[in-house]
């Protein structure tokens, strides 16, 4: 064979393989995995500067096994924060998974499979949604999480747990005055049913929930559940930045770090939820948790909790505490 024919054979096999790998992935710790028992459990962090003791708790039910991130941007600075906070874990690493590519490739769904521990990062889950929802990707999370295997994720991360999901697939992120203003802006787009959580089934979440001011676009979010016939008394776990809800598989719940986390319930119906009109969504419970409370999703029953309501009344929030604070 003429050299140039060989050099050109040996590119078209070699190039396609190169081209095929659209994954990055990073680890720290021993090369080789372990399998260790686990214990199942969920952790959603509200976003902001993380929270040590969510990922010393998952170290603690990953069994000392192997600690993975996944995120479709970003950097591997994950893996010596947990190892430095879980230094007898087997191994941490970061997979990147930026498209629907990366995410049918048989490497990633493996590596997600030999977990013992998993944690979605913060970015844009409209992403998550995009690239791995109906993938291999979203089929190894709902393995693990049947396994169980703790999981856990903040900011974005922690928006795609719930069985609800607001999936942020708009140009921008809806705020609370364009949700009020209009439940229907083309701003909220919601989605379900990514993983399987059995102790978050019938919820939505949403993290940095007072820092950035989300009360109302969170009753907004609720009344498009009920519009869309997903639940006759939409419920909502809300996490302040700094804050994380510690779950065991059973749904008991312990607060930690520097903020507050808020279950929502509403009643039934809204008053008014049309597009193009002002909401009106009267008196959604509310109870708010301080850390190192605790709350039975069970019993929709806390500790260390102050309850009220919120109304929307033509777009315009009230509260029942003194004072009339929302939050």
């Amino acid at each position: 064979m003429k050299k140039s024919l060989l050099l050109l054979f040996v590119l078209s096999s070699v190039l396609p393989a190169l081209a095929a790998k659209q994954y990055s992935y990073f680890r720290v710790g021993n090369p080789n995995d372990v399998t260790t028992a686990t214990t199942g459990g969920t952790a959603l962090e509200g976003g902001g500067t993380d929270v040590d003791a969510v990922y010393q708790w998952m170290c603690q039910r990953s069994g000392n096994g192997d600690f993975l991130v996944i995120r479709a941007t970003g950097t591997d600075a994950y893996n010596p924060y947990i190892q430095q906070l879980c230094p007898n874990e087997n191994s941490v690493a970061t997979l990147i998974i930026p498209n629907s590519g990366a995410a049918n490739d048989p490497f990633v769904s493996a590596t997600i499979n030999n977990a013992e521990a998993l944690f979605i990062a913060g970015g844009d889950q409209s992403n998550y949604i995009n690239f791995w929802k109906g993938t291999p990707v979203e089929t190894a999370l709902n393995n693990l999480i049947a396994r169980g295997v703790p999981i856990g994720g903040t900011s974005a991360g922690m928006n795609v747990l719930s069985q609800f999901v607001y999936s942020a697939l708009a140009s921008q992120g809806v705020t609370s005055s364009q949700a009020l203003a209009n439940p229907f802006t083309r701003y909220i787009t919601l989605d379900e049913n990514f993983v399987n959580i059995p102790a978050v089934q019938g919820l939505i979440d949403d993290p940095h929930f007072v820092t950035r001011d989300r009360m109302g676009r969170d009753l907004a979010f609720l009344c498009r559940i009920y519009a869309n016939g997903w639940s006759s008394m939409p419920r909502d776990i809300a996490i302040d930045e700094q804050t994380a809800l510690l779950l065991d598989a059973s749904g008991n719940g312990t607060v930690v770090g520097l903020s507050t986390v808020y279950f929502l319930q509403a009643p039934g119906a809204p008053q008014v939820c049309q597009s193009g009109t002002p909401l009106t969504y009267q008196n959604i419970e509310v109870q708010r948790i301080d850390s190192s409370g605790t709350f039975k999703l069970s019993t929709w029953k806390g500790t260390n909790v102050t309850s009220y309501t919120v109304s929307a009344n033509a777009g315009v929030l009230s509260s029942t505490q003194a004072g009339g604070g929302i939050y």
